[in-house]
């Protein structure tokens, strides 16, 4: 059974940090293509990052290029996203997923997010003072 638990969502001022977590069961996420996404309330989904499966080359929106980084601990099969320099419209519920390893994070970012294929539930962040 396949299964991608988000954490480390939370209440933070602007300005601050976070840092999400994303483990895997079931496969291995460095076998995948794998993203972070985010939906406001009101808001389309948006495609935060990506990290490709084998030379784990990294993409952003242009919303968060130079604040965010997207990793990924193999040993763990955990992906992560490091959120630097909030700011409140960043509040949303941030999501992780993968995609087949064929897709590259050029395939799927920013118009196909459809080609992802599995999700997991989903970690509120809001940025508020």
């Amino acid at each position: 059974q396949f299964q991608l638990v988000e954490s480390g969502g939370g209440l933070v001022q602007p300005g601050g940090s976070l840092r999400l977590s994303c483990t895997a069961s079931g496969f291995t996420l460095d076998s995948h293509t794998t993203g972070w996404f985010r939906q406001a309330p009101g808001k389309g989904r948006e495609g935060v990052a990506c990290i490709s499966s084998s030379v784990s080359k990294t993409t952003y929106a242009g919303s968060v290029k130079g604040r965010f980084t997207i990793s990924r601990d193999n040993a763990k099969n955990t992906l992560y996203l490091q959120m630097n320099s909030l700011k409140p419209e960043d509040t949303a519920l941030y999501f992780c997923a993968r995609a087949n390893p064929i897709y590259s994070c050029s395939d799927l970012h920013p118009t196909g997010l459809d080609l992802y294929d599995f999700w997991g539930q989903g970690t509120q962040v809001t940025v508020s003072s």
